[in-house]
């Protein structure tokens, strides 16, 4: 039982040490004779593995849309992962990924789990932009440096799939003023391409200008350079900065390693920093307060985002 404990522990703290663990599964391959690429998604999103279950298809549901299945007494969608990913399972869809994602349940159909992996998150990198990358978030090079897995985006898959996961609309933000000095911006850390759109779009209507940035390592660079900057024009860094907006998982810095630069800098620690995640629990909110966030809001829900925002740029009394 210690040891089982000592396990949990050690799984909750890593997201305080800039690591993470990533479940491997394969899809099938691309093409005929290739080598089934792997793909991952970080276990903290993962709730359990299944063996594929009887699945009910509702008149009108298309692939990549498998049906609905009975988990647990939870009816939940089931999706064609390899059907997303353009590759043929070989054996079938032998397995069902139950995973969690900003309030929403799902269950991802693939051919096999390979392996749980620890890593840093400065061995993963940002995909590059293309046709081919479009559900894939991040390339985690793997303890031999020669392995690879592909890094699933599941939130732009579920944007695609279910588009009810979420736009912005009007009225969605109630009109209000929020406290930000004349020429400040918010500093964005996302690596998912469909949630930086609509975070763009939200603080659009909030009237916060915004400067969006792939990795917590490109906005920590971003964030050092502009109080260089600041201190060169002999201004404050809030008239640079009015509020930080951070992913937790990132490739090469995540969202908890950002904060918690920022808020051990007695230059930078009263910008104000919210996180803005798909994973939720309790844990990730006891790390949220550990690194010294002002504000976390569970993905995607912008008139929380909006309130939140709305405070803590209230509570910061720039």
């Amino acid at each position: 039982m210690d040891n089982f404990q000592k396990e949990i522990d050690e799984r909750a703290n890593l997201a305080l040490s800039n690591k993470f663990e990533l479940l491997l599964f394969r899809l099938g391959a691309a093409y005929q004779d290739e080598q089934p690429e792997l793909f991952g998604i970080n276990v903290f999103k993962l709730r359990e593995i299944v063996p594929m279950t009887n699945i009910t298809r509702a008149a009108g549901m298309k692939s990549p849309l498998l049906g609905m299945a009975n988990i647990r007494g939870q009816l939940i969608p089931v999706i064609d992962l390899p059907a997303v990913a353009g590759c043929t399972p070989e054996t079938g869809l032998n397995l069902l990924l139950v995973t969690e994602y900003a309030r929403s349940t799902q269950a991802f159909a693939v051919e096999s789990v390979e392996d749980i992996v620890r890593l840093d998150w400065n061995q993963v990198r940002a995909a590059e932009s293309g046709v081919s990358t479009r559900n894939i978030t991040s390339i985690a090079c793997l303890d031999n440096q020669n392995k690879m897995a592909m890094v699933l985006d599941v939130e732009q898959i579920l944007h695609d799939i279910i588009p009810s996961v979420r736009e912005v609309k009007e009225g969605d933000i109630d009109a209000k003023s929020f406290r930000l000095r004349a020429n400040a911006v918010a500093i964005v850390a996302e690596d998912s391409k469909v949630a930086r759109q609509m975070l763009e779009q939200g603080l659009k209507a909030m009237g916060i200008p915004a400067m969006m940035y792939n990795t917590g390592l490109e906005a920590w660079v971003k964030i050092k350079q502009m109080y260089q900057e600041a201190q060169a024009e002999g201004v404050s860094i809030h008239d640079k900065i009015g509020l930080i907006l951070t992913d937790l998982e990132m490739p090469e810095m995540d969202g908890f390693t950002l904060t918690r630069n920022i808020k051990s800098d007695p230059n930078l620690k009263n910008i104000p920093v919210v996180i803005h995640s798909s994973l939720s629990g309790s844990a990730n909110e006891d790390h949220v307060r550990k690194v010294g966030a002002n504000g976390y809001v569970a993905k995607f829900e912008i008139k929380q985002l909006s309130a939140v925002i709305s405070k803590v740029l209230e509570d910061a009394e720039l």
